[in-house]
């Protein structure tokens, strides 16, 4: 009897150490990954001085976490929509361990909004992004991009120009040639929309009566709930991303909506390039998406060190829609490129 107590109580003792040690561990670890080395803490937003052409303006970015190991920045769409509908990596990134940032490119609503239309140019969003890199301090052992619709554009010009400063790059449901885009919008999109419904949207855009609140009153229903996100109801990182949108640059380089481009970008086409991307790279695909899946697919192809990632319940924002199985992607993809 004796020694079962003894017994008893010891394997207590040691079961009370390894978890008290374990706790500490723990905690250390939480404290180190939100340990920033700046003078005041502020959550990790950060306005980041970017130099252009007409002077030099502000971007607003947020970190989460540290690691030296795996930091990865995020582009969202538009152009000129907000990180916010961005926000759903917070949750699935912290549990990995990811040092990830979240960023308004300028002329968003959370960044300095500049009136000289000289600068929504891809070119000098390029530098925009070169210039956050360094701000964040991220290079080729560490750095990922993530870039959904125009800021996959954004990604692959990037990393066109400056891919040797890269780890990985993640295209996020955007072809690499805008007229493709238009085609699939034209000639498949299009076609599975409502004719009478189609007709009238035609009508409007035939006028350019795109202040006509009819026009995304016939859109959000018919086509932007079908193609862009398939959930019931919109979540609200969407809504506040569409709330805050910056139109006029949105206009000026996509067009008047998502359905089709006609834009600045209208022409964009670098699919040619594609072979010249040697950073490993994730396209991402979706059955619903805006872009054709199978354009997607082949894009994985055309580089030199391509993966793919199929969304069989996915829209335009699989990130929201086919949640499990967008991030469960995203995470492998980012953790076998770490692991090379």
């Amino acid at each position: 009897m004796f020694k079962k107590k003894t017994m008893n109580k010891l394997l207590l003792l040691a079961f009370s150490i390894f978890t008290l040690s374990s706790c500490t561990k723990s905690g250390e670890t939480v404290s180190n990954y939100f340990t920033y080395p700046d003078s005041i803490e502020a959550a990790g937003v950060k306005m980041i001085p970017i130099q252009t052409p007409s002077g030099t303006f502000k971007v607003w970015t947020k970190r989460f976490g540290t690691n030296p190991k795996i930091k990865i920045l995020l582009l969202h769409g538009g152009p000129a929509m907000t990180h916010e509908y961005m926000e759903c990596f917070e949750t699935f990134f912290q549990r990995e361990g990811f040092e990830f940032y979240e960023y308004d490119q300028l002329g968003s609503y959370y960044s300095d909004q500049p009136t000289d239309s000289t600068l929504w140019k891809t070119e000098r969003f390029v530098e925009e992004v070169e210039q956050v890199r360094k701000a964040i301090g991220a290079d080729s052992s560490n750095f990922y991009i993530i870039g959904n619709s125009w800021g996959g554009i954004l990604g692959m010009e990037y990393a066109l120009k400056y891919q040797k400063n890269m780890k990985g790059l993640l295209v996020s449901n955007m072809v690499a040639s805008a007229p493709e885009y238009g085609k699939y919008a034209e000639e498949v999109l299009a076609k599975q929309m409502d004719p009478k419904v189609l007709a009238e949207v035609r009508a409007i855009e035939a006028k350019k009566d795109f202040n006509n609140p009819r026009y995304m009153e016939l859109l959000i229903p018919n086509f932007y709930k079908e193609h862009i996100c398939r959930l019931q109801e919109w979540p609200d990182a969407v809504n506040r991303s569409f709330k805050h949108g910056n139109s006029s640059i949105y206009v000026r380089m996509q067009g008047p909506s998502e359905f089709g481009i006609s834009g600045l970008l209208e022409k964009w086409d670098i699919k040619n390039r594609l072979k010249e991307l040697y950073v490993p790279t994730l396209m991402i695909g979706a059955k619903y998406d805006t872009m054709d899946p199978k354009a997607m697919e082949e894009q994985s192809k055309l580089v030199q060190k391509g993966s793919y990632l199929y969304c069989p319940n996915g829209s335009h924002l699989a990130m929201w829609d086919d949640q499990k199985v967008y991030m469960n992607g995203v995470i492998s993809f980012i953790k076998k490129v770490d692991g090379e």
